[in-house]
């Protein structure tokens, strides 16, 4: 009896991403996961400026703090996209992050409030908090503000309005630009309201593309129009998220560095480096938004957006730590 041969099932070839987009993922995530740990020194070294105790903890508590606000604050912003798209799933949303993150950013607020309390030290044991300083200084009262609000926008995620969350994210944006600019500073008011727009217009532009993202990645294959069109919105959104935030970030930057100094501040003190820094990596992130939108114009391929995007977003991850480090390194002197 002569054999039967039995075709085998066609397997597609597995899509695998091109090495070279690979190792710049992991090398940008390398970078943001080693700025709070090296950055204060490398940005320090060579520039005279004395660094203060506890430095790169205070950077990294503060990386997890605007990391939390980022997340809870886009998905919050992108649920709001994603309900003005007709024909999306009303219980297609992915799996919400904005507790935990809530969470990371009331542990990281904690230890803020700790260094607070310890004087702006880092404590080394419980014997060296001084509870009652929490509550005599601003910075002690705008600390445990942050601390209950993120307890406040956890619980509110776990309920049935999620979005209530917005109004509690709001009081911790508006005590991160109080604290930035205390009252001894030439008008702080001024400072506060800048701080406020830019972490703001922030916090939406990083955590909602972070979001959008996801919610892109779960209607892939059941509801991809839907996807893009909501990618599509947010496009629109972020533009002007993003002429916010530059216009707020120049004003707060001459506020600190006079126009003739500049050039020599970027490049001789901590504070200038880490914001040259920032600025050359907020270029990169708006050439791949650039190139973003311009695929979802094409009608053959609208989810080609979807990789520039990706990489737009994990380049911000690394503009959040460089914020974090522009808080905690010396604020340069007016010449």
């Amino acid at each position: 009896m002569p054999a039967v041969h039995v075709p085998l099932p066609h397997r597609a070839p597995r899509h695998r991403p091109p090495v070279g987009r690979a190792v710049a993922v992991l090398v940008l995530v390398a970078l943001a996961a080693l700025i709070p740990l090296l950055g204060p020194s490398a940005a320090l070294r060579g520039t005279g400026e004395a660094q203060a105790p506890g430095t790169g903890v205070i950077t990294f508590l503060r990386t997890v703090l605007f990391a939390a606000l980022c997340v809870q604050t886009g998905e919050v912003f992108a649920g709001r996209l994603a309900r003005r798209v007709p024909g999306a799933p009303p219980d297609g949303l992915p799996r919400a992050w904005g507790p935990y993150a809530a969470w990371a950013g009331c542990v990281a607020a904690l230890g803020l409030a700790a260094i607070v309390a310890n004087g702006n030290l880092v404590p080394q044991e419980l014997a060296d908090l001084d509870i009652g300083r929490l509550y005599d200084t601003r910075d002690g009262r705008l600390a445990l503000v942050e601390v209950n609000a993120f307890i406040a926008a956890a619980l509110c995620a776990r309920t049935r309005r999620p979005g209530t969350a917005a109004l509690p994210l709001a009081a911790i944006v508006a005590a991160e630009a109080l604290r930035a600019h205390p009252p001894v500073e030439d008008s702080p008011l001024v400072g506060s309201g800048l701080t406020l727009v830019h972490l703001t217009c922030g916090a939406l532009w990083v955590g909602g593309l972070l979001a959008v993202l996801r919610l892109l990645r779960r209607w892939r294959v059941t509801h991809p129009e839907a996807g893009v069109a909501v990618l599509g919105l947010y496009a629109r959104v972020a533009a002007v998220l993003f002429a916010a935030i530059t216009v707020t970030g120049t004003f707060s930057t001459l506020r600190r560095m006079p126009p003739s100094t500049v050039a020599d501040q970027l490049t001789e003190t901590a504070y200038g480096r880490a914001l040259l820094a920032k600025v050359l990596l907020v270029a990169v992130v708006a050439v791949l938004a650039v190139l973003a939108r311009h695929r979802l114009r094409r009608s053959g391929d609208r989810a080609s957006a979807y990789a520039p995007a990706r990489g737009e977003v994990i380049a911000l991850g690394v503009v959040v730590a460089l914020s974090a480090l522009l808080t905690a390194v010396p604020v340069p002197i007016r010449w």
